[in-house]
């Protein structure tokens, strides 16, 4: 039988350490006091930090809520280790200098820190670094209830005894936690639906991703310590494949060990001057928000054109991320007027070191078609140093293979196999929008599907930038069916009330399970249930799946591109389908189709009874 975990928490005020000393030496839970004072224990500082005020929509009352600044920890040495993080306080002169400053000030001024230590009899060095590293994990993602969380990086262990046991131990002690103090640990549903979750920098992760990991530090610290520069590591995946967790794993582990003082004897890491960027505003949006809790400083994230104005030949970056790559400009537009006419090209002169997370499938516009020519070219560059990744295994939708395998039939050759049955992985057609929007509204209710959405294919009028002539939404317009936009239902809200979501992804905003979603709200963003709506643009003739750019009303994907040469080409075909095939991966547990066009919505009908 596995040991429960052990809980004491206490107010930081004068005294406390004795006293808790003298609780954990009289405790009748505790059966040896030197599992609490002498071996390795988990311990968590918190404070409140930030009152957020705001009116109710139901009742027009005002109301608050408390958030909270954390630091998680480990020792084998609990009274001598709060000593050291009090001494760090008493000599720091501000907050900016040590998180510590905070606890000796809140107790000058009658305002007590809390503190809440666990034990368990099975805890050793490796358990309890695991155990910190989910916890800041968990605690980095709780946008709702903490502004700042004060660690630096996690040292996610390897196999060790009793690894089998983690996440039973685990799951036992984030409820204790909750039954502790339930207005600062969210449920861990909440927790793992929120967008900085998904992209965590402290995610354990598989193997593949370890192997590429190290290989991109060890070119980085090779390009930096040999004076290497224009060094391209080109990593290709498809979409679920953990292209984003490495970015930011690798991104978070350079500024820290740089950050860090290494043991006596060894040499330092370099501090590199490290950059992230991705080309798409909700996710640039979320990783904003994880770099200011992580406390990675405002100037290490931005979208690509932002980044190629900052920096120049010769003011460069060590190390320039980039997220999405295939979203990057290859042309001259009002907004990126390079000569280069390719925004890869600039951000690699702009870098000692440029690593691009790439998926072809994943064009959507003209604006971002890469010929193949070109694409070549800093495929070869890549290969040429050494520096070429794959990325093949599927880590976001827990599904069989023969489920991916049908997914990528429909969209890339355009055929409409037989579905097998799935245990893993719900897949069901529904024969009108509204049975659709009913079924993901039921599964948003539940707290183990919250962030199941309706997303649907650009086939339908919208503009950001103007209403419509009623004065109403943007909307999907299906028969007598219709649901707003993304973000149409914002417009209407007040300045608090958009202040208070301004935080959260699209999708983890309550009000969007009556919106519909597209791929400029949910590309590289992961869903429970995604129901996806295939507009007129996406039709079933003579056995196959055809593709009608003439039905899309995303002009970006539809409009001449010019080429290098000079000539005019059209790729809205190709667009689509990538389109498509964004929307039919954001599910995590399940797929809901909805087809306009009747032959389609039969043909997935008669496949397989779903």
């Amino acid at each position: 039988m596995i040991p429960s975990p052990v809980f004491f928490t206490t107010a930081e005020d004068a005294g406390f350490l004795q006293d808790f000393q003298n609780r954990i030496l009289t405790d009748s839970r505790v059966k040896d006091p030197e599992t609490f004072l002498n071996y390795p224990i988990v311990y968590i500082h918190y404070w409140p930090s930030q009152t957020i005020t705001y009116v109710e929509k139901k009742s027009g009352q005002e109301k608050s809520f408390t958030k909270y600044d954390v630091y998680v920890g480990e020792s084998i040495d609990l009274l001598g280790r709060t000593n050291q993080h009090f001494d760090t306080g008493k000599k720091a002169e501000s907050a900016e200098d040590a998180w510590q400053y905070s606890l000796v000030n809140f107790k000058n001024n009658n305002e007590i820190p809390y503190i809440i230590v666990i034990g368990q009899a099975h805890f050793n060095k490796s358990f309890t670094l695991d155990v910190e590293n989910r916890l800041i994990e968990y605690v980095t993602s709780m946008q709702e209830s903490v502004r700042c969380s004060h660690n630096g990086r996690g040292n996610p262990q390897g196999d060790y005894y009793p690894s089998e046991e983690f996440d039973k131990v685990f799951s036992k002690i984030w409820t204790g936690l909750r039954r502790i103090k339930p207005d600062l640990f969210l449920s861990e549903t909440r927790i793992k639906d929120s967008a900085i979750f998904k992209a965590s920098p402290l995610k354990k992760l598989k193997p593949e991703q370890i192997q590429a990991k190290e290989l991109i530090i060890r070119k980085v610290c090779d390009a930096y310590e040999s004076g290497k520069e224009g060094q391209l590591i080109f990593v290709q995946g498809e979409a679920g494949t953990g292209k984003t967790v490495l970015t930011t794993s690798t991104f978070y582990e350079l500024i820290k060990r740089g950050e860090e003082t290494p043991p006596p004897g060894q040499p330092r890491f370099p501090k590199m001057k490290c950059h992230l960027m991705v080309n798409h505003d909700q996710q640039a949006h979320v990783y904003e928000q994880m770099a200011k809790r992580l406390n990675l400083g405002e100037d290490t994230v931005s979208k690509p054109t932002a980044f190629i104005n900052r920096y120049s030949k010769d003011n460069k970056v060590d190390v320039a991320f980039i997220d999405e790559g295939h979203l990057l400009w290859t042309q001259k537009k009002q907004a990126y007027a390079s000569d280069a006419a390719n925004q890869l090209t600039d951000i690699i002169e702009r870098a000692r070191v440029t690593v691009i997370m790439f998926d072809e499938y994943q064009v959507l516009t003209t604006e971002e078609y890469w010929e193949p020519a070109i694409l070549e070219k800093f495929k070869q560059l890549s290969i040429s140093q050494n520096n070429y990744i794959t990325l093949s295994n599927q880590l976001r939708m827990e599904c069989s293979p023969s489920t991916m395998e049908w997914i990528s039939n429909f969209v890339l050759n355009k055929k409409i196999g037989l579905f097998q049955p799935d245990s893993q992985y719900e897949v069901k057609s529904f024969d009108s929008p509204k049975h659709l929007h009913q079924a993901i509204t039921k599964l948003a209710s539940k707290e183990e599907s919250k962030l199941s959405r309706l997303v649907a294919t650009y086939d339908w009028d919208y503009n950001q930038k103007s209403v419509p002539e009623d004065g109403g939404f943007w909307k999907v317009q299906i028969d007598d069916w219709s649901l707003p936009w993304n973000y149409e239902r914002e417009r209407h809200m007040t300045r608090k009330e958009k202040r208070r979501i301004s935080s959260l992804a699209w999708a983890e905003q309550n009000q969007t399970i009556d919106e519909v979603g597209s791929t400029f709200t949910i590309q590289g963003f992961d869903l429970s249930y995604v129901g996806v709506i295939l507009g007129p643009s996406v039709q079933y003739r003579d056995g196959h799946v055809v593709f009608c750019p003439e039905y899309s009303k995303n002009e970006k994907a539809t409009r001449n591109r010019t080429l290098t040469d000079g000539t005019k080409a059209q790729f809205g075909e190709i667009f689509l389908r990538n389109e498509v095939k964004v929307l039919l991966t954001r599910g995590v547990k399940g797929l809901y189709i909805y087809a306009c066009d009747p032959a389609l919505r039969q043909a997935l009908k008669d496949i397989a009874k779903i």
